[in-house]
């Protein structure tokens, strides 16, 4: 079992197991038996891209509507789903793993640390044909590991710059900066006119591995090198969380970014509080719900220039072999891709699609294309090396020390853990 999974498996079993089930319940759902009817039924847990149980947009009611389509097509197979919040997802879930109440479906942000412990279908068991030719090419090749498939791409979205207009005005910022010395200068203008967080930086631990990467890149870093070696505390890292010290000491960021997660931060943006801050489509709907609607956005700003690329995300969703539901798990995945689940994610969290029908499908929404446009030439997380799994948990638990301590000793700790075998 990999170092992931046993280091966070100190959530209780009654918390971990205790299943919110927005799909119909009964049946019999492990080892590949059938219950008295005739039935089988999945255990599907996923994480939640909205506001949560109560909100418009929870995902319990994003994927109640999926599920009750498609036990209506397919009534002998039953859904049973559970809904994590982001903050939670990856403990429960490794809970579960090691007591043995594995699920049929996990729709999360990794695959690999599974990989490794052989617990996963490879992709071609669980998807037909036509569907995974649908798939765009560049991302299900990130689902493989030693060449094969096991990550399916479920979501996936751009990052670009957002900034708030009439705070630029107010400020006297005729123009989006595209260097770091004009986000330092244009953020001390935000400060000077009143705004209490001219950029808004989310270190906290819902993503702080994907803010962090916009400024490795930014400074020509990453996480690792072209020869695929791991280089989180290589000069350039290290000197992109410098700038960020400095940043924060002079007051021009998100108070105590560490502990910041981006909803917050995107919450505040949409407040009118944030003059700056990093996104992607799925900010939208956050920053319309806020009333924000005078925004640009424009490419992220780098040491000496933007970005020619930037961060591609992916999430994903898997197939776990333990309870023989191969056959079930191919119909409900080719539903999935094939109906209108998939432009509903969309239109609800502005995510984009990994299809080439689902990009079609987009392709004349407005709000949509400066990330459409950016998605083809993204640099992603290293997903396809099982060490992510942990680096990217140890980035997220304390990489906003880096801002507040030393940057070259943070980053040296996590570079540990990454080279650790």
């Amino acid at each position: 079992m990999n170092k992931r999974i046993i280091g966070v498996a100190g959530a209780g079993l009654a918390a971990a197991l205790a299943l919110s089930a927005c799909g119909s319940g009964g049946g019999e759902g492990g080892g590949g038996e059938k219950a008295a009817d005739g039935s089988v039924t999945l255990k599907l847990v996923a994480a939640d891209y909205g506001g949560g149980p109560s909100s418009p947009d929870g995902g319990d009611k994003f994927w109640k509507g999926v599920v009750d389509e498609f036990q209506a097509a397919n009534p002998k197979i039953k859904v049973d789903v559970q809904v994590i919040n982001w903050n939670d997802i990856d403990k429960q879930v490794a809970t579960m793993v090691q007591n043995g109440q594995v699920p049929d479906i996990l729709q999360t942000g990794d695959y690999s640390g599974f990989v490794k412990d052989g617990l996963l279908y490879k992709t071609d068991e669980v998807l037909s044909p036509q569907t995974q030719s649908d798939l765009l090419t560049k991302f299900a090749d990130y689902g493989k590991v030693d060449g094969t498939a096991y990550g399916i791409p479920f979501v996936s979205s751009a990052r670009a710059l957002f900034y708030n207009k009439d705070l630029f005005a107010k400020a006297g910022i005729s123009d989006p900066p595209k260097t770091w010395d004009e986000l330092k200068a244009d953020a001390e203008k935000l400060k000077k006119a009143g705004v209490s967080q001219p950029f808004g930086l989310p270190l906290g631990q819902e993503e702080a591995q994907a803010e962090s990467f916009l400024w490795f890149m930014g400074n020509g870093g990453g996480y690792k090198d072209a020869s695929g070696k791991w280089t989180v505390n290589s000069p350039q890292n290290i000197e992109a969380f410098t700038f960020l010290k400095g940043m924060v000491d002079a007051g021009l960021t998100t108070p105590n970014p560490g502990t910041k997660d981006r909803k917050k931060v995107w919450e505040d943006f949409a407040a009118g509080k944030v003059g700056m801050v990093n996104g992607g489509p799925m900010s939208i709907p956050i920053f319309e719900k806020g009333g924000l609607t005078n925004f640009g956005v424009t490419p992220i700003a780098g040491k000496t220039g933007p970005l020619d690329t930037t961060l591609g995300v992916m999430d994903w969703i898997m197939a776990f072999n333990k309870n023989g539901h191969k056959e079930e798990i191919k119909k409900f995945f080719d539903f999935f891709y094939s109906s209108s689940a998939v432009q509903k994610i969309s239109d609800t969290y502005k995510l984009l699609p990994v299809t080439t029908s689902g990009i079609e499908k987009l392709s004349s929404d407005e709000k949509l294309k400066p990330f459409l446009t950016a998605l083809p030439n993204a640099t992603f997380y290293p997903f396809t090396d099982p060490k992510w799994s942990e680096v990217n948990t140890q980035m997220k638990q304390t990489v906003g020390n880096a801002v507040t301590g030393d940057p070259a000793q943070v980053l040296g700790a996590i570079q540990k853990v990454a080279d650790a075998g």
